[in-house]
């Protein structure tokens, strides 16, 4: 065995003594990968945030709507996000009338339920995205309180087909009740 400095006999065998090689290169490259390391995370805890402001206000409403239902419950422990959505529609009725349905998800985070300022909230990976439907009718760019908004969320893995069937029934009714066409059936984005 060959060392090119002093060698140490401990035991049987035979050990060197050797200085990690660091070149002006390599600490470039190390500093390089934190730092997109950092830029990536930063952009991940802020794309949920970012997610939320692109909704158009009368989803927003409905959003905000349906956090303040899910952090009303004394089981919910964590600060929750909205995190996408899976599909949103809404009717044009005139007079300054709409009717909106807006199906998608929120993701828990780090922080405690309570929480004001969500910035620094990261999304948790151990708690299952909670499925939120929700539909109401807007007037003058606010929520009515007739027909009652209908606010429906569940943990995800707990969504049945049937509840989901429901949830589309009852905004369909909903509308129906009104005069309004199908919600489901306008030509919304998904």
């Amino acid at each position: 065995m060959f060392c090119p400095e002093k060698q140490h006999r401990v035991g049987v065998s035979l050990h060197c003594h050797t200085t990690p090689i660091v070149t002006d290169t390599g600490v470039k490259m190390a500093a390089l990968l934190l730092l997109l390391l950092s830029v990536g995370a930063l952009f991940f805890s802020s794309n949920a945030q970012e997610a939320y402001n692109r909704l158009p206000e009368t989803y927003k409403k409905g959003v905000d709507l349906a956090l303040e239902k899910l952090n009303s419950h004394a089981g919910i422990q964590h600060h929750f996000l909205f995190f996408r959505s899976v599909k949103k529609s809404d009717i044009e009725s005139g007079f300054d009338v709409s009717y909106i349905y807006h199906h998608f998800l929120l993701k828990a985070t780090k922080c405690p339920k309570g929480t004001v300022d969500s910035t620094a909230c990261k999304f948790r990976t151990d708690r299952p995205l909670v499925d939120c439907a929700v539909c109401y009718k807007m007037f003058g760019g606010e929520i009515e309180q007739l027909p009652k908004p209908y606010i429906h969320c569940i943990h995800r893995p707990a969504l049945t087909e049937e509840m989901n069937m429901e949830r589309i029934n009852h905004c369909d009714r909903m509308g129906y009740s009104s005069g309004a066409p199908t919600l489901l059936a306008s030509m919304g984005s998904q």
